[in-house]
């Protein structure tokens, strides 16, 4: 029985070493991501630390501050991180070899050899596939990890559009109550003069009329303006995955970037994630065309059989009761070729849709990208033209009150000219937002690193 032992012990240690040789291969072709496998999403991300920019007693967070926080707290986002782990597990997987098998048996009826009789056998043994098939293997699972890496880069930057999107809106909001609260305060004023006026008789009752249904108007948009608020606070909250009744401390302004012409354009087809995650795709597939072809060869088997055998009662002969030790090797033949041929078929099918795919998303990119610089420059031009006419309507709205102020006469000009200034004021604001969201959607589609 000792000889037992020691023969298992001395062929299993074997199978250890060959074991370790593709354990050696698995981790070879695992990929690595930032900061080592196993960290979470908040790790891999380039932004640390909370920055923000003073306002009055309050701090406002800047966007980036922002964008950190997303990227540690959303759940989307840290599901398409443990996407990317559980790939990275797919790796170890296909690059192991099958298990050895061990069998026993016992003869009830023994075999009546020269030396004596078989009592009972011991077989192990180990399939080994054909050489550099489970490098192949693992080869294409790593690619494929690499893919779902560059699709959580994907992600994380479109969760940063997102936020862009969302952040945005709730300053132009801001704005847009401070302008309609400033017209209000100056339609009392106007009202009050007005009211003055006609106790004198220097003008009519209707200019009291006027200011005060255009008072009612401005009010009812500045309560429409502070229900608004609620559900752009929720929309931001839940990108950040926090609690929805979250304070979001904004700055007071929007920063103008000066553009030069084609802004970015070089970076949008190069270190894309989109395209990266296609090209990592496709060179998995043309390595899992080499492993069906690998798996459609030969297989090669090692094992020992082992067997027991008693001692010959009724003669004395030379190794009389000598145990049988016996060697084998096995090949398997692979003659039913379809799931062989169909392998390699599916593999080569998956590159051509890859190579599709990724011309598709060129295009796409492509498009977006001139569609995306005209929305910016669009916006640019409008808030020039806005400042411009905010300027003039300032000019000709101080003349105006100067001249009512004098004969008492054209209230109502002075009322269209005041609504004239409001309306360009709040147009100005939303194109400076149109322009920010704009210029994030540019961003995320050439994939910029923050």
């Amino acid at each position: 029985m000792n000889k037992i032992l020691t023969i298992i012990i001395v062929f299993i240690s074997g199978l250890n070493a060959l074991h370790a040789q593709t354990n050696q291969i698995s981790a070879s072709a695992l990929p690595l991501p930032p900061n080592g496998e196993g960290q979470a999403a908040e790790k891999v991300l380039p932004l640390k630390g909370v920055r923000g920019v003073s306002n009055g007693n309050q701090v406002a967070q800047t966007l980036e501050s922002y964008f950190e926080m997303a990227a540690e707290n959303n759940p989307g986002l840290q599901a398409k991180y443990k996407d990317f782990e559980a790939a990275l597990q797919k790796v170890p997987q296909v690059s192991s070899l099958p298990d050895p098998t061990f069998s026993f048996g016992y003869f009830i009826s023994p075999v009546e050899t020269r030396v004596g009789p078989q009592r009972a056998k011991f077989s192990l043994s180990q399939m080994f596939p054909w050489f550099g098939t489970l490098e192949a293997q693992a080869d294409a699972a790593s690619l494929m990890a690499d893919a779902k890496y560059q699709a959580f880069l994907d992600a994380r930057n479109r969760l940063y559009y997102s936020v862009s999107e969302a952040y945005y809106p709730l300053i132009e909001l801001g704005r847009l109550k401070t302008i309609e609260q400033r017209n209000i305060e100056i339609l009392q004023s106007y009202k009050t003069i007005a009211n003055s006026k006609f106790k004198n008789g220097v003008s009519p009752m209707t200019d009291v009329l006027r200011v005060d249904i255009m008072l009612k108007d401005a009010q009812t948009n500045l309560g429409i303006l502070n229900k608004k608020e609620k559900p752009l606070l929720v929309a931001f909250n839940n990108l950040l995955n926090r609690d929805e009744n979250e304070v979001v401390v904004l700055q007071d302004s929007l920063a103008m970037e000066l553009l030069p012409e084609n802004f970015r354009r070089d970076s949008l087809l190069t270190n894309n994630p989109m395209l990266d995650a296609i090209d990592l795709k496709q060179q998995a597939s043309e390595k899992s065309e080499l492993a069906a072809q690998r798996q459609g060869l030969p297989k090669v088997g090692v094992g020992l059989d082992y067997a027991i055998v008693g001692k010959r009662t009724d003669m004395e002969v030379e190794d009389n009761g000598k145990n049988i030790f016996m060697p084998m090797v096995s090949v398997s033949i692979p003659i039913f070729r379809k799931k062989y041929k169909a392998a390699e078929k599916e593999a080569q099918l998956m590159q051509e849709q890859y190579s599709f795919q990724k011309e598709e998303t060129i295009n796409s990119l492509t498009s977006g990208y001139e569609s995306i610089w005209f929305q910016i420059q669009q916006q640019k031009d409008l808030i020039d033209l806005y400042e411009a006419q905010i300027l003039e309507t300032g000019q000709t709205l101080n003349l105006l009150f100067s001249a009512y102020g004098n004969s008492g006469k054209d209230f109502e000009e002075v009322l269209r000219m005041q609504q004239q200034l409001l309306k360009y004021e709040k147009m100005k604001a939303m194109a400076e937002t149109q322009y920010q969201t704009a210029l994030a959607k540019l961003n995320y589609i050439t994939a910029k690193t923050y």
